[in-house]
């Protein structure tokens, strides 16, 4: 595809309607293939050579940390009970368990402790600061995990719903205090046609240009709403059914209508994170 393909497709534009802007003519093949990037929710009955896996890992690796303190950590999951496990606690992700290697993503804010014991300093930063750049340093990792993948020719799917579970999952994965999982990411060789390209919001509505501008929002929601298939409907026991499907907008309001995750706190207290 052309870089002006890919940029529309990325953005949902339609055929006869023009690029969002003018992108160069030639780009570099490893970001055409990040702009292609899609989720993949059907894998091959075929494993992830240890080899390759390793370098994807290595390639996780790679990414930038605060600091460099790399405050995360990555638990590899290939036992196919395991991950059928997970599966079902999650439920309607059929394709968790159909994924070889399963990934989850932590922050860890235990390692610096130890390293601070080692050295006998006190750990000084247990607080919010070290939370979130823990998260951060988990989530950038998983995020040079994805493009590796996809370079590899694998696919993968991040699943947030791994906080869904955090004291079945804590326990599995055996994560000590000062540990927490941030995502999990299905891994594997992909089966079938290549998902649906999600395509995303206006550049206008999420990059901001000296100074934060939400004024055109509201106007751009309902050019993004038509873009986009009907999906089902968030929440339909609470906000009513609708079989016709909702917009992206709609679905948005009615997730982050109802409160979610409501032990995640407790539970992130519990496993020794002050959240301070």
């Amino acid at each position: 595809m052309t870089p002006d393909a890919l940029i529309r497709a990325r953005y949902g534009t339609r055929p006869e309607a023009q690029s969002p802007f003018d992108p160069p003519a030639e780009i570099a093949p490893a970001l055409a293939m990040i702009l292609d990037r899609r989720v993949t929710r059907r894998y091959r009955a075929e494993a992830v050579p240890e080899p390759l896996l390793r370098t994807l890992l290595a390639a996780a690796q790679s990414a930038p940390s605060k600091s460099d303190l790399q405050q995360y950590a990555i638990i590899v999951l290939q036992d196919p009970a395991k991950i059928a496990q997970i599966a079902r606690w999650i439920g309607g992700m059929d394709w968790i368990a159909e994924a070889p290697v399963f990934l989850l993503f932590c922050g860890d804010i235990r390692r610096g402790r130890r390293v601070c014991a080692a050295h006998a300093r006190p750990h000084a930063n247990d607080n919010v600061d070290t939370f979130i750049n823990a998260t951060a340093d988990a989530a950038l990792a998983m995020g040079f995990a994805i493009m590796a993948a996809e370079a590899a020719g694998l696919g993968t799917c991040p699943i947030s719903y791994v906080r869904n579970h955090v004291e079945k999952i804590g326990p599995m994965c055996g994560l000590p205090q000062g540990v927490f999982p941030i995502a999990g990411l299905t891994l594997g060789w992909p089966e079938g046609a290549r998902n649906w390209l999600s395509p995303r919001l206006p550049q206008d509505v999420v990059v901001h240009r000296e100074r934060y501008d939400e004024s055109g929002l509201e106007a751009a929601l309902p050019a993004y709403d038509a873009l986009r298939p009907a999906a089902r409907p968030r929440y339909p026991e609470i906000h009513g059914p609708k079989p016709e499907g909702c917009g992206w907008s709609e679905n948005a309001a009615r997730q982050l209508s109802v409160p979610e995750r409501f032990g995640l706190r407790t539970w992130l207290k519990l496993q020794g994170l002050a959240l301070d």
